[in-house]
């Protein structure tokens, strides 16, 4: 087993084993919330540019194939978290054969899965949309969509994969400079397909798949390129086995939650979809600004994975529990400053995706429901993410299924037999974010508890 210091590794590296916390978290979640904001925004912008120059069939149609993408792509994303974890401690512990051997696992791995989700989703997408109920004004468009979208899988896959790398090595700033040039492209090509060409959602599509390229493109120039630890090299890219076993065990149970999530969200929008395409609409407009909002939970929950990844792997739990302590104060306050400015500003959001009056109602109603809870929601996405960096995987995932897809299917199938009003639809999310905080709260306790004692 070879360990080398990793003081000499120049910039692109960042060790969370020493220094201030606060200062450390800040300084790799402030990149990490601009690449997210930079990632959500050109997906936002297909919602933006349909919804006002195609209408809101079309912006429905986007609403209702999202959880079909992250059925997959969820998976996915567990399994190179666990990729990252890996990393991350192998890092910590300064292990770097094994780093190495992780890395070009990973990417490879990353290749073939993305093949075979191509051909799933390219050729189960329609099937899929029709047992989802989606209404004959969207289902054309939702399926053109879906199409193309699984046609370019592979490059989403691939820039994930080597973010994640970057990012278990301390570098968050370099992926964010790849999506600024991606989101440029996107919005320069939304314009010129759907605008000016008026190819439609296709053109949206489209865009999306050729900007999702590039980021691919320059993260794994990156990788090859660079005299780092974390250098990829053509002649190594093999399967280690064992460090795949590895990767496994880390990163199936999170895949298998966030996929499993995902596609019980599919049976959530069933019973947004029974409201019509106002309602759908609404609901979309609703998910990309809550996907938004939700951006620096999401990097306090990378920062918290990559903490207490390496702190973990360098021996020192003290200082990993001290790093989650820090991001939850930070992600309430975040939560606190997100509720009062939708509570205020609801219809201005709406208003930016479609101004039709149905879409306009609905739109508002879900932002000012849903973003009561925000507050409380932080707890689940941080601790989650330490939790991981500990290599606890199989704890979070059991919670997030009870809460995320047992609780919230029954409260649906339960309420709904009781009303036909939207309202018990709107809170199905809150219901399962607060169930999910507190019981990821008092596994967190008990386990780190357990761990010092």
């Amino acid at each position: 087993m070879l360990h080398i210091s990793l003081k000499n590794h120049g910039p692109a590296v960042c060790d969370m084993t020493t220094g201030n916390i606060y200062s450390l978290i800040i300084r790799f979640a402030v990149p990490l919330l601009l690449g997210n904001l930079f990632q959500q925004f050109y997906n936002t912008v297909d919602s933006v540019i349909l919804g006002n120059y195609v209408g809101k069939e079309a912006l429905a149609a986007v609403g209702a194939t999202s959880q079909f993408v992250h059925t997959l792509i969820g998976f996915f994303m567990g399994f190179s978290t666990g990729g990252s974890i890996l990393i991350s401690q192998y890092f910590g512990a300064k292990n770097i054969e094994s780093l190495g051997k992780t890395i070009h696992t990973l990417i490879l791995s990353t290749v073939i899965l993305g093949v075979l989700f191509t051909v799933l989703g390219i050729n189960f997408n329609f099937t899929l949309l029709k047992l989802n109920s989606t209404p004959d004004d969207v289902l054309a468009s939702a399926h053109t969509y879906l199409t193309i979208h699984f046609e370019g899988i592979i490059f989403l896959m691939l820039y994930n994969a080597g973010a994640g790398i970057l990012r278990a090595v301390g570098n968050s700033s370099g992926p964010v400079y790849f999506l600024v040039i991606s989101s440029l492209v996107n919005v320069i090509l939304d314009l010129l397909f759907v605008v000016q060409f008026e190819l439609g959602i296709a053109g949206a599509a489209y865009a999306t798949l050729i900007a999702q390229a590039v980021s691919a493109v320059l993260v794994l120039l990156t990788l090859f390129r660079t005299n780092e630890v974390y250098r990829l090299s053509f002649n190594k890219l093999r399967i280690d086995f064992p460090i795949l076993a590895k990767i496994l065990a880390l990163g199936v149970p999170g895949g298998l939650q966030m996929s499993v999530t995902s596609f019980s969200n599919i049976f959530v929008q069933t019973y947004i979809n029974r409201f019509g395409s106002d309602c759908m609409a609404g609901w979309a407009v609703f998910n990309k600004i809550d996907q938004i909002c939700l951006l620096p939970m999401q990097s306090l929950q990378l920062s918290s994975t990559t903490f207490a990844g390496q702190n973990y792997g360098a021996g020192n739990m003290e200082r990993a529990k001290k790093g989650t302590s820090a991001a939850v104060i930070m992600g309430m306050i975040i939560g606190a400053l997100l509720l009062v400015i939708l509570q205020i500003f609801p219809g201005e959001l709406t208003a930016l995706f479609n101004r039709e009056e149905g879409v306009l109602y609905y739109g508002t109603y879900f932002i000012r429901v849903c973003s009561l809870f925000y507050i409380i929601r932080v707890w689940n996405p941080i601790l989650s993410g330490s939790l991981r960096g500990f290599g606890n995987v199989k704890a979070p995932m059991l919670i997030l299924l009870f809460g995320f897809v047992v609780w919230r299917q029954l409260y649906l199938y339960v309420t709904t037999r009781f009303t036909e009003s939207f309202f018990p639809v709107s809170i199905a999310y809150p219901v399962g974010w607060t169930m999910c905080s507190v019981l990821m709260l008092v596994y967190y306790l008990r386990f780190t508890k357990k761990v010092k004692e």
